[in-house]
């Protein structure tokens, strides 16, 4: 039976220190792929704490891949390097094992918010608030599926500008999207085949092969993952990112959109995972609506996050399940603890109910604007006007830039690395080798300091 000592643990709570010793036992091949686990009960016995401590370590340790479920058995240890390493061939991956993000001068890689642009005061007002009126129900735990009022509030949040008329019963709350694809894993089942993009956002696969699932590579054309590909495949699930999708910056257009609702009511198991990632960026025209707003099947899951419209440390997010999901998901899975806190679930609320977040998101997408407009000024009027082509969909914090030159673009990361700056090219997106010959950079802007682009820019020319 493992032991741990909690005799120590500084300010973590005690199920974020036992997810960090089970963590870490994994990292350094303590515990091998494959063995199994106490369960929840009788490890709570042997380390005399509660139940919902186990439940809730092994839930985050679920959520980044650490380790897998099978029902009735129990919980075992998923093949890090195996799933990862060798499955997922993202060199990506080094590069943000290499370095902190501190090290770097600029950094085109991380999608990370300026702090400087979170509403401090608003938000410590709230909080006021919440204290002096909601003290009873701070100290209550929530339903697993977090509290009324927020749900309540996003899909408000929902119906105006998303188009989604869904009921806030359909919403579940949690703390981090890897942690909500992991009970979704679960939901849905371990035997399914999950689709996803090709090129893609490198830690979607990873969720879903470090949890045991057997996943396929779809390759995307001009309106977004291929239909034909994807029936060739025989998956059941699909993850699309369809009104911007990572890294390329297409939006699929409706007719693809139906396509896809077709595909999926061929068959009862199929679903599609809706990925609506930082959908409030478009910073040109109207937002598109999502995809689930024309389901009329009860076929697309969706799923967003409060990471990049607020802070990427405000680890809230949520997804909104077909109703038919609903009493499978609560008899299957209600057992677990929301892991958002009453606190933070309340002020979130209140900040959309009362406007702010509006508010916020509006004035983010004039700091964005101006963002992208200045660095892609700074591009203009340096020597990479000559030899860059800049490919943009007025979405998204990111755009590509094409660029002529002989270096690979390993050369490329590297010479950037040198002068400070932190990139990565769409070569690194792909799973299957990348059949354009193009040189392409991915340009992320979200945390660029301002006064900073411009020796950015500089830097990066001298690069090429």
């Amino acid at each position: 039976m493992l032991t741990y000592s909690f005799a120590s643990i500084g300010s973590d709570s005690l199920y974020q220190h036992l997810y960090k010793c089970i963590k870490n036992d994994i990292l350094q091949g303590i515990l091998k792929p494959g063995t199994k686990i106490p369960s929840k009960r009788s490890f709570a016995k042997n380390l005399n704490i509660s139940t919902i401590t186990i439940e809730n370590a092994y839930a985050q340790l679920m959520a980044e891949g650490y380790i897998y479920s099978i029902p009735k058995k129990g919980y075992f240890v998923s093949d890090i390097t195996n799933s990862i390493h060798s499955k997922v061939k993202l060199k990506s991956e080094t590069i943000a094992a290499a370095a902190s993000t501190s090290a770097y001068f600029a950094d085109f890689l991380s999608n990370s918010t300026n702090h400087a642009n979170f509403p401090f005061s608003i938000w410590a007002k709230i909080m006021r608030e919440i204290i002096s009126e909601k003290s009873k129900e701070l100290m209550t735990n929530p339903p697993s599926g977090g509290i009324l009022e927020l749900r309540q509030s996003i899909a408000d949040y929902l119906y105006e500008f998303r188009g989604m008329k869904v009921s806030p019963k359909q919403i579940i709350i949690g703390a981090g999207t890897e942690y909500l694809y992991g009970l979704l894993i679960q939901l849905l089942g371990h035997d399914y085949t999950f689709a996803v993009e090709d090129p893609g956002y490198k830690k979607i696969a990873q969720i879903y092969l470090s949890n045991a699932v057997k996943c396929e590579f779809i390759p995307i054309d001009a309106n977004g993952i291929s239909i034909t590909h994807l029936e060739e495949s025989k998956s059941d699930i699909v993850h699309i990112s369809p009104s911007h999708h990572y890294p390329t910056g297409i939006v699929t257009p409706i007719s693809r959109r139906y396509e896809l609702l077709g595909w999926a009511s061929k068959s009862d198991s199929r679903y599609i995972i809706e990925d609506d990632y930082d959908c409030e960026f478009r910073l040109l025209g109207k937002p598109i609506p999502a995809l689930q707003s024309i389901d009329v099947m009860e076929k697309v899951i969706y799923m967003n996050t409060f990471t990049k419209s607020l802070a990427s440390t405000i680890r809230i997010s949520y997804m909104v399940l077909p109703a038919h999901l609903l009493e499978r998901f609560y008899s299957k899975l209600g057992f677990y603890s929301c892991t958002v806190s009453n606190f933070e679930q309340y002020t979130l609320a209140k900040f959309i109910k009362d406007g702010y977040f509006e508010k916020h998101i509006n004035r983010m997408r004039n700091f964005y604007r101006n963002q992208r407009d200045l660095i892609l000024q700074c591009i203009k009027n340096s020597p990479l006007s000559s030899c860059v082509t800049i490919k943009e969909e007025d979405s998204g914090l990111h755009f590509l830039m094409n660029i002529k030159t002989s270096l690979s673009d390993d050369a490329i990361i590297q010479r950037a690395e040198q002068e400070g700056l932190r990139i990565s090219c769409l070569s690194q997106y792909y799973h299957n080798t990348a059949s354009s010959s193009e040189h392409t950079l991915i340009i992320n802007y979200s945390g660029i300091e301002s006064d900073k682009i411009e020796e950015a820019i500089r830097r990066l020319s001298k690069c090429l």
